[in-house]
C-alpha cells in the first residue's frame, strides 16, 4: 500500500473528522477544529500530517502538531499543547511510522528540540520508535485521567454516591447557590472565576479568546457551567462532548467561597447534565495519582485511566525529557505570580501561557 503524507488543507478537513469519528478510539482533541482555535487564538504554526492510501485518496493516519517556539520555555513540535491528549491515530503502526518520520523530518527543520505526542492508554513499541531518527526518546506515564462511567439517568447517579457526598451536593443549594447552563454569552462570567483562580494557583491564564474561539468552533458540543451566588458567578467550568464522553477541559472556583462548597455544584452540575444527555462516560480531567485533585475527583466513582506521553530528543537535549513539564524552576515565579494585581494578570498571563504547553 503507498502512503503518502501531506499537509491537512482547509478543504479536507470534513474528511480528517469523518475519518476520526469513524474509528473506535482517538480523542476530542484530535478534531481539526483545535487547528482553527490554536492558530486564531495564539498565531503558533501548525502542522497537521495526514496519511493518504495514494490509489484511493483515503485517509489512512493522522498526526496533528502545533510548533512552541519560545527563548525561556523551549522549541518543540507537541500533539497537542494545553490539553491532556493528542497524538497518532493511525490504521496501523507502519503508517503511525511514517507520520512520526515526518514529524522528525519537520522538527529538525524547524529546530525543534522535542517531539511531544500525548496518547491516551495507547503505547508505542519498542520496535516502532526504535525506526525513528531521533536522538532518544522517553515515556511519562505520571499523569491520568480520572474517568466515570455513567448511568442511565442522574437519580441514578446520586443514589449511588455515598450519603457523606450527596451532603456535600446538597450544601451549596441550602447556603443558595444555584447553577446555570449555557453557551459563548457565558464566557465572561466562566473568565471572571478563571482569571482570579489562575491568578491564586500562581499560573497564567490564558487568553479569554481561546476560550471564544471553543465554544464558537465546537457549539453546539461545547457549553459553559456557572455556579452562582446571588449574582455573582463564583465557580465555573467548560465541559466539550465527544462521540460518548463528555470532557472537563477548565474549572475553576473562587477560594473565598469554599466554605459553601460551590465547587461540589459545580461537579455535580456537569455530571448531572452529561447524565441526562445520553453521555456514557464523563472525563473529570488530568491528574497526578495521590494528590488532592485525584483524591477529590475519586470520591464521584472516577476511576484512573493512564496518560503515556513520549518525547522525542531531537536537539541538544540528548536525554529525552520534556521542557514543558519541568516547572522546578519557576517555583519563585509561582510565588511573584500569586502576589500581583489581577488586571496585570489579565494582560500579561495571555502572552507567557500561549507559549507553555501544559
Amino acid at each position: 500500500m503507498e502512503v503518502k503524507i501531506k499537509i491537512l488543507k482547509k478543504c479536507d478537513e470534513d474528511k480528517w473528522d469523518n475519518y476520526l469519528l469513524s474509528g473506535k478510539r482517538g480523542n476530542l482533541y484530535l478534531l481539526s477544529g483545535w487547528k482553527k482555535v490554536i492558530e486564531k487564538t495564539y498565531r503558533h504554526k501548525t502542522y497537521y500530517l495526514t496519511a493518504y492510501k495514494e490509489s484511493c485518496n483515503k485517509i489512512v493516519g493522522i498526526l496533528p502538531l502545533v510548533h512552541l517556539n519560545h527563548f525561556l520555555f523551549g522549541n518543540s513540535l507537541v500533539s497537542i499543547p494545553y490539553f491532556d491528549m493528542g497524538g497518532v491515530f493511525a490504521d496501523d503502526s507502519e503508517i503511525e511510522i511514517k507520520l512520526i518520520k515526518e514529524a522528525v523530518k519537520i522538527g529538525r527543520v524547524l529546530k525543534a528540540d522535542l517531539i511531544e505526542l500525548r496518547h491516551l492508554n495507547k503505547t508505542l513499541n519498542n520496535d516502532c520508535l526504535n525506526l525513528i531518527n531521533c536522538f532518544a526518546w522517553k515515556k511519562h506515564c505520571d499523569k491520568v485521567r480520572m474517568v466515570i462511567t455513567l448511568p442511565d439517568s442522574s437519580k441514578t447517579l446520586m443514589k449511588s454516591f455515598k450519603s457523606k457526598l450527596r451532603s456535600q451536593i446538597k450544601k451549596p443549594v441550602k447556603h443558595g447557590l444555584h447553577a446555570i447552563i449555557g453557551g459563548i454569552e457565558l464566557t465572561d462570567q466562566f473568565y471572571d472565576v478563571f482569571l482570579v483562580n489562575m491568578r491564586d494557583l500562581g499560573s497564567p491564564v490564558h487568553s479569554k479568546e481561546l476560550i471564544n474561539n471553543v465554544l464558537k468552533t465546537f457549539e453546539p458540543m461545547s457549553r459553559i457551567v456557572i455556579v452562582k451566588k446571588g449574582n455573582t458567578a463564583v465557580a465555573a467550568s467548560v465541559i466539550c462532548a465527544y462521540k460518548n464522553i463528555m470532557m472537563n477541559p477548565w474549572s475553576s472556583a473562587l477560594r473565598r467561597f469554599n466554605h459553601l462548597s460551590a465547587n461540589m455544584l459545580l461537579y455535580w452540575t456537569m455530571l448531572e447534565y452529561s447524565c441526562d444527555n445520553g453521555f456514557e462516560y464523563f472525563d473529570f480531567g488530568r491528574s497526578t495519582p495521590g494528590e488532592g485533585t485525584f483524591r477529590f475527583k475519586k470520591q464521584w466513582g472516577a476511576v484512573p485511566v493512564p496518560l503515556n506521553w513520549y518525547f522525542l530528543s531531537l536537539g541538544k537535549y540528548k536525554q529525552a525529557h520534556s521542557i514543558t513539564t519541568d516547572r522546578s524552576k519557576f517555583f519563585t515565579a509561582v510565588k511573584i505570580w500569586q502576589k500581583l494585581p489581577l488586571f496585570l494578570t489579565a494582560v500579561f498571563g495571555p502572552m507567557i501561557r500561549k507559549h507553555i504547553a501544559l
